[in-house]
């Protein structure tokens, strides 16, 4: 295994490629599977620890690969018992990831349920206008192994299984696409961490190209779209993105996706006051969704520091809702979780300053 990279994640190598350069180094392919077994249903904290590979193999294995590819650094607890997880990578860039209790009203998660929020990149380059992830811009994509490496730590912190992912933290999970659909493969395959395709959720700000990429993956994993405006001229205000790909682009590759998965997409709906909450705005909203036969979920703005829209009152939401309804439409409304660690969504930010040692903050601590 002469000229690999060394330290390079192992969470981020597929059964085949690792198969593939055993191979060549000349151990039979059977140990690849003998070595996934360790990192993952077995979770080795050390390559010399999987003692049924010969002694030769676990010392090129810990020469060239990393088995701990995230620093964990903070864990925040909040009220509600969500989790927000600061980590180190590598080079020193700091990530979030949330652990979220049930949510019954988004997803139809039993209490038993866990899902973690995911980033897949330092920082964001789209600049929605309501969310803290792109305030201090974008740094770099995350590599396969950093986004499945999130999984197998929160896992480790927590002590329990992650049961659903969304793909929501901090970046565009879109514009990694390489690195998203190889952290895919790892985390749904059932030599990794055998997450179900349908327990998986991709958001994206709308990147009409890639949406229709990710519905020819063999993966039927879930979609997700922060719409946050059913008309150009409110959704502009909002998201940048839809400059370059309008509504229209936008719901023709929300269309191309639902009819080659036969699956339901989701659109993720930021209520802002006096900006996209008006029921002028909830009549646009039924005519898109009616469209495309699209579920609707509505978040109350989550607070940023640093941005300046503010929530609508209660009773303007649940008009907003009413009108929904009215229309047939399927709508929810989420009422935050994480808020007050702010890891409610919109919250998530580029970090650029190492914090204090690994600690937990838990509430009446």
């Amino acid at each position: 295994m002469s000229g690999v990279v060394k330290q390079e994640s192992i969470f981020g190598v597929t059964l085949q490629a690792l198969g593939e350069r055993l191979k060549v180094a000349g151990h039979p392919g059977y140990r690849a599977e003998q070595v996934m077994e360790w990192v993952y249903l077995k979770r080795a904290q050390s390559f010399e620890s999987m003692t049924n590979l010969p002694a030769g193999l676990r010392a090129t294995l810990a020469q060239d690969f990393a088995l701990h590819a995230l620093e964990p650094v903070r864990t925040l607890g909040s009220e509600d018992t969500t989790r927000k997880y600061l980590f180190k990578l590598a080079d020193g860039a700091l990530i979030e990831s949330v652990l979220i209790p049930a949510s019954p009203a988004l997803y139809g998660d039993p209490s038993d349920r866990r899902t973690l929020c995911v980033s897949t990149q330092v920082g964001c380059a789209y600049g929605c206008k309501f969310c803290a992830s792109g305030l201090d811009g974008w740094a770099r994509n995350l590599s396969a192994g950093e986004i499945v490496g999130q999984i197998v730590c929160v896992e480790k912190l927590c002590g329990e299984r992650v049961s659903n992912l969304v793909f929501m933290g901090m970046g565009e999970p879109l514009a990694n696409f390489k690195n998203l659909q190889a952290a895919l493969e790892i985390l749904n395959a059932p030599w990794g961490v055998g997450i179900g395709a349908r327990h998986i959720t991709i958001s994206t700000s709308g990147l009409a190209p890639q949406i229709k990429l990710l519905a020819e993956l063999p993966m039927q994993v879930r979609l997700a779209v922060s719409l946050h405006g059913a008309r150009d001229e409110v959704r502009e205000q909002i998201m940048p993105v839809n400059r370059k790909y309008p509504l229209e682009v936008l719901l023709e590759a929300c269309e191309y996706f639902a009819q080659r998965r036969k699956q339901r997409i989701t659109f993720e709906y930021i209520l802002i006051r006096e900006v996209n909450d008006r029921l002028e705005d909830a009549e646009a909203l039924v005519q898109v969704a009616q469209r495309i036969d699209a579920k609707v979920n509505c978040i109350p703005y989550n607070v940023v520091e640093g941005l300046d829209w503010v929530r609508p009152e209660e009773a303007r939401q649940d008009a907003f809702m009413a009108v929904l309804k009215r229309g047939g439409v399927t709508a929810t409304i989420r009422r935050e979780k994480g808020h007050d660690i702010a890891a409610a969504c919109g919250q998530l930010r580029r970090q650029t300053l190492a914090p204090t040692p690994v600690s937990v903050e838990l509430p009446g601590k």
